[in-house]
Parts: C-alpha cells; sequence; structure tokens
C-alpha cells in the first residue's frame, strides 16, 4: 500500500513492526539511528515515515526537524507523551500524526491508512479551485496568486484546500485541526493560528489587511474573494 520508512532503535519493535506491515501490504525499510535516517529519506523518498522519538545518536524532535528541511514526507511520531502541549508541540514541529506507546502494529496499520487518505488519494477527483486571483489545483497541488506561483509547505496548502471547500464560509479552528492535522478536539488553535500567519505572508497579505483570509473573532475563518478581484 505504502513505501514506509521506520526509524527505530528497538530492534524487537524495529524487527516484529516491519514484518507485520509487510504482512499488511507495505513496502518497509528500516533503519536505527536518526542520521541514518534522514539519508534514507533523501535516498529512497518514502510515502510515511514513521519516527520513533527515543534514538540514540539524536534526539527524535531534530530528526523531525532535520527530515522537515528536505522532504514533506508525511511523519508519524511514536511518543510516549499524550498531554495536549506535548502534542501540539510535536504537530508545530511538522508532525503529521502521532501514536501513544505502547501501540500495536494493527493501530500503526490504521494511522498509515489514515494519513495517506488525508493527504492525498481524498484529493484526486477534486477540481481546481479558484476565488479571485487566487488558483488552487488539488491535484498538482500547486497554488498560484494573479498568475504567479506560490510555493506552500503540505501542511499550508492543506489548511487552504480545506478552507477553499468552503468558499465564503467561516470555518472554525476546531473544524481545521480535524481535517488537516487529525485532531478532533481543542487546545490547538495556537497551530492554526502559526500556519495561517505563514499562509497570508506568502499569498502576499496580512492579517490586519487581508486579502482571501479574512479571520472572524470569536468563530473562525474564511476564504474570500477580494473586493475588486470578481
Amino acid at each position: 500500500m505504502a513505501r514506509v520508512l521506520l526509524i527505530e532503535d528497538d530492534d524487537a519493535i524495529r524487527i516484529s513492526l516491519g514484518k507485520s506491515l509487510t504482512a499488511a501490504g507495505h513496502v518497509v525499510s528500516a533503519v536505527a539511528a536518526g542520521a541514518d535516517g534522514v539519508a534514507a529519506v533523501a535516498r529512497e523518498k518514502p510515502e510515511v515515515l514513521l519516527l520513533d522519538l527515543g534514538l540514540p545518536d539524536l534526539d527524535g524532535r531534530d530528526v523531525l526537524a532535520m527530515v522537515r528541511a528536505v522532504s514533506d514526507v508525511p511523519v508519524i511520531v511514536a511518543t510516549a507523551r499524550d498531554d495536549d502541549a506535548s502534542v501540539v508541540r510535536l504537530l508545530d514541529a511538522g508532525a503529521d500524526d502521532y501514536v501513544i506507546k505502547p501501540f500495536s502494529a494493527a493501530q500503526m496499520d490504521a494511522r498509515i491508512r489514515a494519513v495517506l487518505r488525508r493527504l492525498g488519494t481524498d484529493q484526486q477527483g477534486e477540481s481546481t479551485v479558484e476565488v479571485g486571483g487566487l488558483r488552487i489545483d488539488p491535484r498538482s497541488r500547486e497554488v498560484s496568486v494573479d498568475g504567479a506561483p506560490v510555493e506552500l509547505t503540505r501542511k499550508e496548502f492543506d489548511l487552504l484546500l480545506a478552507l477553499s471547500r468552503r468558499p465564503g464560509a467561516v470555518v472554525s479552528k476546531r473544524e481545521l485541526l480535524a481535517e488537516v492535522w487529525g485532531l478532533p478536539w481543542g487546545g490547538g488553535d495556537r497551530t492554526v493560528d502559526v500556519h495561517l500567519s505563514w499562509l497570508r505572508r506568502k499569498l502576499g497579505e496580512t492579517a490586519a489587511e487581508p486579502r482571501f483570509l479574512h479571520s472572524v473573532r470569536g468563530v473562525g475563518v474564511k476564504l474570500a474573494v477580494p473586493d475588486g478581484d470578481g
């Protein structure tokens, strides 16, 4: 189903999880060290990365940052901490999903399929969206403003796409957390706010002077046709 790279230093977990995911239909490669994992991401271009945070050579969060510098591969992090603040920090750092230790191979397989479904296959049948001078192509994942291409990270694109599915409607931050980050609970407003700030900057606007992205205090955000663009 997917090319999976596993970065896990525990031999028993690495071997057992690799066998189980292979039996589930995935093509799995595995390494035991963070540095080797970063090199493997660049070399093998996996479709999903499974990252254990407790590695012998590098902190898992540093590995995540290095991976994000070279790839937009979906990353599922294995962590022993399940408090909201820790999870939000991981998502802010670039993780797409997480599992709490201990976890089963079946649970990890379900997470892999959910991430792939959320980030890719469900966008292939969508049509290009145009809002004023903003053009969003879900299939090629390309965005342009007034004909000029705009380079977005995967999360920035997914956030913009989620808003484009409801043009003119106010979308709550909780809805965005559920759709873009897969988190159907509150507490991650900062995650949405930070990505909105980055997205606005790349679209050539600010919160004080919005063109496309309009915040409604206490409610959410909407994507709207700017005055004079329609």
